[in-house]
């Protein structure tokens, strides 16, 4: 989908999607930084449309539930025909379902994608897919929260971006990258910028001091502050981590 022009030689990371909604995409993800890459062969995206294996005259994808209930689940049959047919291209990609029962996505496990060739990507619909394929074809489940969608095709989107922005290449300073949120398992410290007075309130005067050691002091003071008020649970983690 993407030329080679600015890879020098690399082979972009490949993501390639399931969907049955292949019009979704690049959606977002044809803007700004991640666009830009795209374009310059950083990364490469397909779609694949899951109806293109289904069953029949009318390609049917999926079917009622095994001992009844409401809705329909994508079948074992369909889907295990389009995740062969599409790990040809990247064998060694990790393979994953976006599923609201998956583990939490973390930026740990967005570190660890960004490192892969690349990544296969199931966006599910309906009431799920029959579990014998994420057993058969060895699907990692992943969710970006605790909340359902109508299907995985946002949750792919969020995913991608969040791994994009990793890449070599993608976003200027790699700096920038590590002083984000949940890079180092706290939340990020506030953002000021001009003008210093607003509405009544100014710019902390430690950030114009041009003291490095207590500006970095005071945004570790509050990157604390932060993740212990709204987030206990990184909290948490990241004293068990220091101690």
């Amino acid at each position: 989908m993407a030329g080679a022009a600015g890879n020098q030689g690399r082979a972009p990371w490949q993501a390639t999607v399931l969907t049955l909604f292949p019009e979704l995409f690049p959606g977002p993800l044809a803007a700004s930084l991640s666009g830009e890459a795209l374009e310059q062969g950083v990364w490469a995206l397909e779609t694949i449309n899951i109806r293109d294996f289904g069953i029949g005259r009318h390609r049917a994808v999926d079917d009622t539930p095994a001992g009844g209930g409401a809705g329909m689940v994508l079948r074992a049959d369909v889907l295990g025909s389009a995740i062969d047919a599409a790990s040809i291209r990247n064998p060694e990609a990790p393979r994953i379902y976006l599923s609201p029962r998956g583990e939490l996505l973390t930026q740990a496990i967005v570190r660890e994608l960004a490192a892969a060739p690349g990544v296969l990507l199931l966006a599910g619909r309906f009431e799920g897919i029959d579990e014998r394929v994420i057993a058969g074809r060895g699907l990692r489940e992943i969710s970006i929260g605790d909340y359902v969608l109508a299907g995985g095709e946002v949750a792919a989107l969020v995913l991608l971006e969040a791994i994009v922005r990793l890449l070599p290449g993608v976003v200027g300073s790699t700096s920038s990258l590590e002083e984000e949120s949940f890079e180092s398992g706290l939340l990020e410290y506030p953002q000021y910028t001009r003008p210093r007075e607003w509405e009544g309130a100014s710019i902390p005067d430690v950030l114009l001091s041009g003291d490095h050691k207590k500006i970095a002091d005071w945004r570790r003071i509050e990157a604390e502050r932060l993740t212990r008020e709204r987030r206990p649970d990184l909290w948490g983690a990241h004293i068990k981590k220091g101690s």
